[in-house]
């Protein structure tokens, strides 16, 4: 085992005086490229090429002698310091942390981070990381080879975001660009380079500067997973009401980096609250009415929203696979279009045993566990206690096995 393993960050500013300290004693130093190129790293050390930390990790345990590995920006944030400090490798780790990729594309963009969203974007992770800027006004996306500003803009196909581009931050390469999301897939960038996603609701006044907690506070806003119907400028559908509502978000647990389709929805009520919980909602509905309601009721509640108005199933073809839905309006034919897309969970209702028979059995025949619950909820005047609205739905929910997580 190495005697001494010391992780070395680096923001393109001179070396401190524990870094400088610890390269001169050392016998093996990895990094990228340009960090073995530094003038302090000793003539005389081992160097390893840093691709896979798993592999140099292996190579420092079964080293003799003095470890240096240096990493750009704090090696402690969404770097390497996490895999070297496994159980599997035995190792004990110093750090000399630096000023992180996201703080200094942040600073040399000229905005505050506080209430921003930070995420790795790699090609098994790139999905979710898209998720999250199309639900959230400010996002920091690390990106990595495959997994870059040209995929997120691609990805982003219908949502308008303004990238800040940061290539080869503290280098002599350094460069900082602004483009809009859909023209970032025109040009090559260089590797390593951070993404600040913007656009959508940003709060502004002087709520802006009572944050307490870093990133979205998903705490803000009226309690309650479902809100009441008056917070959607008009009469809520027979589907809408808020007991339904509240068990359709039950089941599906949308949360940041899934995306969620609302198909069928009216006044945009689920839509808002699936987003309120952070997720990436698609709303679709074929009345253009209920689009602009759906859109009027996002601006409200500040969340964001992508509004297609279409007839499903055939407007749902070229929409981004989902992670969930819900289908307010279509039947079963559209519960089967959408089974066809395999998400993860599927939600739905029913007016009749009928209705809800066919509709089970179909999920049934596309893979899914099927569940079904009949709801009755009456509302009550709570002055004389007396009945004011009753409705009645059979809830029904699939789950596919192979992608339960």
């Amino acid at each position: 085992m190495a005697d001494r393993v010391t992780v070395i960050g680096w923001d393109g500013s001179p070396l401190n005086a524990a870094a400088r300290s610890a390269l001169g004693a050392a016998t093996l130093v990895a990094g990228a490229a340009h960090h073995l190129e530094l003038p302090e790293v000793p003539r005389t050390a081992e160097r390893i090429r840093l691709g896979s930390v798993a592999l140099a990790a292996r190579r420092i345990a079964a080293h003799r002698g003095s470890a240096v590995v240096l990493a750009d920006g704090d090696p402690g944030f969404f770097g390497v310091v996490r895999t070297l400090r496994g159980p599997e490798y035995g190792l004990e780790v110093e750090v000399v942390p630096a000023v992180s990729s996201v703080a200094a594309a942040f600073a040399r963009a000229g905005m505050a981070w506080e209430d921003a969203q930070v995420v790795v974007a790699h090609p098994r992770t790139l999905r979710r990381a898209v998720n999250v800027c199309r639900a959230h006004a400010k996002v920091a996306v690390l990106t990595s080879p495959g997994a870059g500003p040209a995929e997120l803009g691609l990805l982003l196909e219908g949502v308008h975001r303004t990238f800040v581009i940061c290539e080869e931050l503290g280098t002599e390469r350094e460069q900082v660009s602004v483009v809009t999301s859909d023209k970032a897939a025109d040009r090559s960038w260089r590797d390593p380079n951070v993404v600040i996603a913007i656009g959508g609701p940003v709060t502004t006044g002087p709520a802006a500067d009572a944050g307490w907690l870093a990133g979205r506070d998903l705490g803000t806003g009226p309690r309650g997973w479902t809100l009441p119907a008056e917070s959607y400028d008009g009469p809520l559908g027979e589907g809408e009401t808020d007991l339904l509502r509240a068990a359709q978000l039950a089941r599906l647990g949308p949360r940041i980096g899934d995306l969620v389709w609302d198909i069928g929805c009216a006044s945009g009520a689920f839509a808002v609250e699936a987003a309120r919980a952070g997720a990436a909602v698609i709303a679709v509905d074929r009345v253009l009415d209920a689009c602009a309601r759906a859109d009027a009721a996002a601006r409200r509640h500040g969340v964001q929203l992508q509004i297609v108005q279409g007839l499903a199933p055939h407007v749902l073809e070229n929409l981004q696979e989902p992670d969930v839905v819900r289908v307010g309006g279509g039947g079963a034919a559209v519960v089967s279009a959408v089974a066809d897309r395999r998400p993860q969970r599927i939600v739905t209702h029913a007016a009749t045993r009928d209705a809800a028979e066919l509709i089970g059995r179909d999920l049934s025949e596309h893979g899914y566990r099927v569940e079904c619950a009949l709801l009755q909820s009456v509302q009550l005047d709570t002055r004389a206690w007396t009945e004011t609205e009753r409705s009645v739905a059979f809830l029904l929910s699939g789950v596919l096995a192979e992608r339960e997580r």
